[in-house]
């Protein structure tokens, strides 16, 4: 049997090395726990960092799959299949939107909003509208394009120049707002919950103002819920929550319960605007894809795990904000909603996550000093106790610090 020192190195000496991960080989998990090759268990709160809902093993998703990969897995876009309008049906029901386009990801989503808000003008003979207003702290893919609309420096500097004419304000500057968004934007891009940011919520007062500058200059609004969509707030999508009413709204991660699919949806004022041949993808909307998402969505829609996500996510703000209370001087902050929290520190969050990953809790740092959380929606109240206590160990055991 190959080790999990030998499956390292063979990735060491193969496999480009983008990534930095912990030293842990995994091979198979249920519900929320997930094991490693070494048979070690662990409580998984970063669930494949938001995609794996349902949990692992998940019986309904695992049939699905099989039976449609035995039946057929695809077909490509230049023919239908049964399963993309129920799929959108479903999508629109839930967002409001009318449209879906379907890819892979998350960032090809973005990357087709980015594409269809200059169609929207262009369709329309405006031809100066290209410009783009985006968020410090946002995050929105690593692509070219959603790479454009990503602030970080970090992620952005070795690959300029990027696509130009993307301003970056501050969340809740509402001044700032005013001045960038103007008759040349296209569109306003807003993660409604900043994930890789360091899970930071938008204020429904800066949503207001993000509406009232879309109504004055006409700029539509792309939603990036990637992360925080598709329930895992306890709401929908966080934008509802907020009073935005967007035109554009990304999907992905959640989407599929760990089968790469994404979404752009669309309402039908841009939608009309897109025409036949202005977008593709080889893959997107497969018919494997789609069954997967079937599955989350009637998971979602029609089995309670909504209103799941809503009591344990109340349940585990509670007790997450009563091991900031014990560790005032380590914990300066809980952010978050439902099922997608994170611990702003005093300290860099490394540490944490790697005492977690020691006592068997998958967590993960984002933003330096955050540690993010963010379980599978089928999370028990038990798992989040026992995630909490072993938090709060890990906290126990670092060098006190003075709030900074």
């Amino acid at each position: 049997m190959t080790t999990g020192t030998e499956i390292q190195a063979t990735e060491a000496r193969y496999v480009l090395q983008t990534y930095k991960r912990q030293p842990v080989v995994f091979v198979r998990g249920a519900g929320a726990r997930i094991q490693d090759i070494e048979g070690r268990s662990y409580l998984d709160f970063i669930s494949g960092i938001g995609v794996s809902v349902l949990g692992h093993g998940h019986a309904a998703l695992a049939t699905a799959i099989a039976e449609q990969s035995a039946a057929l897995l695809h077909t490509s876009n230049l023919y239908y299949h049964p399963l993309q309008g129920q799929v959108a049906a479903r999508l629109s029901s839930l967002s409001g939107l009318q449209r879906a386009f379907f890819c892979n990801s998350g960032t090809e989503a973005m990357e087709a909003c980015l594409k269809f808000a200059r169609r929207f003008w262009y369709t329309q003979g405006v031809r100066g509208r290209t410009q783009y207003v985006a968020f410090d702290h946002g995050f929105s893919g690593r692509s070219m394009g959603s790479l454009s609309v990503t602030a970080n420096p970090h992620y952005r500097e070795p690959f300029e120049p990027l696509i130009p004419g993307v301003t970056f304000i501050a969340p809740e500057d509402t001044a700032a707002l005013d001045a960038a968004v103007t008759s040349s934007t296209a569109a306003i891009v807003l993660e409604p919950i900043q994930g890789e940011g360091g899970v930071r919520p938008i204020s429904p007062a800066f949503a207001a103002a993000i509406e009232a500058a879309c109504a004055r200059t006409g700029a539509l609004l792309i939603a990036d819920e990637i992360q925080c969509g598709l329930g895992r707030t306890g709401a929908p999508f966080y934008f509802q929550t907020l009073g935005l009413t967007p035109d554009l709204v990304t999907v992905g991660k959640a989407l599929g319960g760990g089968v790469p699919v994404g979404a752009a949806l669309v309402a039908e004022h841009v939608a009309a605007q897109v025409l036949p041949g202005d977008h593709g993808t080889t893959y997107g909307g497969n018919l494997l894809a789609t069954r997967a998402a079937l599955v989350v969505l009637e998971e979602l829609m029609d089995r309670g795990l909504l209103q799941h996500v809503v009591t344990v996510g109340d349940y585990f703000g509670s007790q997450l904000q009563g091991l900031a209370d014990r560790y005032p001087t380590l914990v300066r902050e809980v952010r978050g909603a439902g099922v997608m929290r994170g611990l702003e520190l005093t300290v860099d969050a490394a540490p944490v996550v790697e005492g977690a990953l020691q006592r068997g809790l998958l967590v993960n740092r984002t933003a330096e000093r955050v540690v993010r959380l963010l379980p599978p929606y089928v999370v028990t109240s038990a798992e989040i106790d026992e995630a909490v206590a072993t938090l709060g160990a890990v906290l126990a055991g670092l060098p006190v610090k003075e709030n900074a």
